[in-house]
C-alpha cells in the first residue's frame, strides 16, 4: 500500500512509456530480483530474516548514490505488506514530519506490528529540531523509520534518533553487479529488448558511472538511443565518443570530502607517493579547494615528518604561497611536486607527541610558577624579588652551553621530546647526550 501525499510522494502508474527513465523502468519490485548487498538481502542477510518474521526495525541506510537505498525501502515495504509514506529532506519540514506522522496514527499503526514505514530521503540534511519531530513516533512504534543518507549518520543524525535506530551499510555495486544490471537491461526492458545490442566493452559505461547504478542505466540509455543503425555496438570508444564529460562523484562538504583528504594523507604518511598523487587527482578532478589541500600539506610536513626532514615544512609553506598566487588549474603542478616531496621524505612524529605530551603534562599540572632564575626582570622591584637571579647566559659557555634549570621545580626532569629514529633526529640524539644525559637521560 502506498499512501499518496501533497509531500513528495510519487505513485508509478500500471505501465511506463519510453519517457520513463530506464533506471525507473528497470527498478525492481522484490527482493529476488534486488541486485548486491547479499549481506543485507541474501538468503541469509538480516534484513531478509526480518521481513520473514515481519518484524522490521526502524533503520538508516547509509551508502554512496545510485546503489538502491529508496528501491530497497520500497521493497521492505511491499514485501511486508506496509503502509509506506516518504518525504524528502530537502523540501520538507517539522509540519510536514507531524502531518505523515498523525496519518500514520490514523491508519492504525499503535495497535500492529505491521505500522506503517515512513521513509525519508537524504536524512542528513534535516535540521536537529527536524529530527527531534521524529523521535515520539520512533519510540511509540506509530512509525518504522526508514532514512537514506549518503553520509555519515554518526555526523549526520542526532545520537537520540540513531540510538533508536538500525544503521545498516550499503556498498558499492561491484563491476559484475554493473554488468549484471547492464545485461538485464538489454534483455528485460520492453524498449531496449526490440534492438540489437552488442555490448562488447564495458569499462568506459561503468568509469563513467562512478558506481552510480541509476547513472550507468541512464548514460547507457543515452548512448542506445544516439544510434540509428540497427546494430549497436557499445565499446569504450563510442562510448567516451559519445559521453564527453564525467563529473567525478566528490561532495565538498560531505563523506567524500573526509574520506579522500584522510586517504591522501594517511598515503603520504606511508610514503606511498603513487598513492599520493592518485587522491591528490580526485580531489582536484572534483574542484576541492587547492588552498585546502595546502594547509593540510602543511599541517603534515610538521606533524608526520617534523626534523627528520625540516626543509619539508618549508616546501609546504611556499606551496601553500604558490597555490594562493597561481591559483587553478596549474596549482595541481605545485601541489603533486610537495605530494610526492612529503611522501618521500622521512618520516617523524616527534615533534607532534611531544606538544602533545606537554599539554596533557600542563592540563594535569595546572600553572606551575616560572623558576625566578629565567623570569624577565624589567624593573627594579622585580630585581630586588630576586626576577633573574643566577641566570646563566648561554652564549658566554662553551659550546654555547650551560646546564641550567628552565622548567618548574615540580616537574624537573621531565622528558617530553623523544627525537625519531632517522638522520637528523639522530643527529639531534647525540647533540642533546652530550647536554642532559644526566638529567633527561638522552
Amino acid at each position: 500500500m502506498i499512501y499518496s501525499l501533497k509531500i513528495n510522494v510519487i505513485l508509478l502508474p500500471d505501465d511506463f512509456s519510453m519517457n520513463t527513465p530506464l533506471a525507473e523502468r528497470l527498478r525492481p519490485e522484490t527482493l529476488n530480483d534486488y541486485l548486491s548487498q547479499t549481506h543485507l538481502v541474501g538468503p541469509n542477510g538480516s534484513l531478509t530474516q526480518q521481513i520473514k518474521q515481519g518484524l522490521i526495525p526502524s533503520m538508516i541506510f547509509w551508502g554512496p548514490p545510485g546503489i538502491g537505498k529508496t528501491t530497497l525501502a520500497n521493497i521492505i515495504a511491499k514485501e511486508s505488506d506496509r503502509p509506506f509514506y516518504t518525504l524528502s529532506a530537502i523540501s520538507s519540514g517539522v509540519k510536514d514530519v507531524r502531518e505523515v506522522i498523525d496519518k500514520a496514527k490514523k491508519s492504525g499503526g499503535l495497535f500492529t506490528t505491521k505500522n506503517p514505514i515512513l521513509f525519508i530521503d537524504e536524512i542528513h540534511r534535516f535540521s536537529k529540531s527536524q529530527q527531534d519531530s521524529l523521535l515520539q513516533a520512533v519510540e511509540k512504534g506509530w512509525v518504522t523509520l526508514i532514512g537514506a543518507t549518503t553520509e555519515n549518520p554518526s555526523f549526520e543524525v542526532i545520537p537520540a534518533l540513531l540510538s533508536r535506530c538500525q544503521v545498516y551499510i550499503l556498498n558499492s555495486f561491484s563491476k559484475n553487479d554493473l554488468e549484471a544490471l547492464l545485461k538485464r537491461a538489454i534483455e528485460n526492458d520492453e524498449y531496449l529488448s526490440k534492438k540489437n545490442i552488442k555490448l562488447k566493452e564495458t569499462d568506459a559505461l561503468l568509469r563513467l558511472s562512478g558506481g552510480d547504478a541509476r547513472k550507468l542505466l541512464n548514460i547507457f540509455e543515452l548512448i542506445v538511443n544516439s544510434y540509428n543503425s540497427e546494430t549497436i555496438n557499445i565499446t569504450n570508444k563510442s562510448v567516451l565518443d559519445k559521453v564527453q564529460n564525467n563529473t567525478v562523484r566528490y561532495d565538498k562538504t560531505g563523506e567524500q570530502h573526509y574520506d579522500i583528504i584522510s586517504a591522501f594523507i594517511k598515503s603520504i604518511r606511508g610514503s606511498d607517493p603513487n598513492a599520493a598523487v592518485y587522491w591528490l587527482a580526485r580531489m582536484i578532478e572534483g574542484g576541492e579547494d587547492v588552498k585546502f589541500i595546502a594547509r593540510r600539506l602543511l599541517i603534515l610536513a610538521s606533524e608526520d615528518i617534523g626534523n627528520a626532514n625540516p626543509t619539508a615544512l618549508v616546501i609546504a609553506n611556499n606551496t601553500f604561497q604558490a597555490v594562493s598566487t597561481i591559483g587553478h588549474p596549474e596549482s595541481r603542478i605545485i601541489l603533486s611536486q610537495c605530494a610526492t616531496y612529503l611522501a618521500c621524505s622521512p618520516k617523524s612524529n616527534a615533534a607532534y607527541l611531544a606538544i602533545n605530551k606537554a599539554q596533557k603534562l600542563v592540563k594535569e599540572t595546572g600553572d606551575l610558577s616560572v623558576p625566578l632564575s629565567i623570569r624577565n626582570a624589567p624593573t627594579k622591584l622585580m630585581k630586588e624579588l630576586g626576577y633573574g637571579d643566577n641566570y646563566q647566559y648561554a652564549h658566554n659557555h662553551t659550546n654555547n652551553f650551560v646546564n641550567h634549570e628552565f622548567l618548574p621545580d615540580d616537574i624537573k626532569g621531565t622528558t617530553l621530546y623523544e627525537p625519531g629514529n632517522n638522520t637528523r633526529e639522530n643527529a639531534q640524539r647525540e647533540f642533546l647526550k652530550l647536554r642532559w644525559k644526566e638529567k633527561y637521560g638522552y
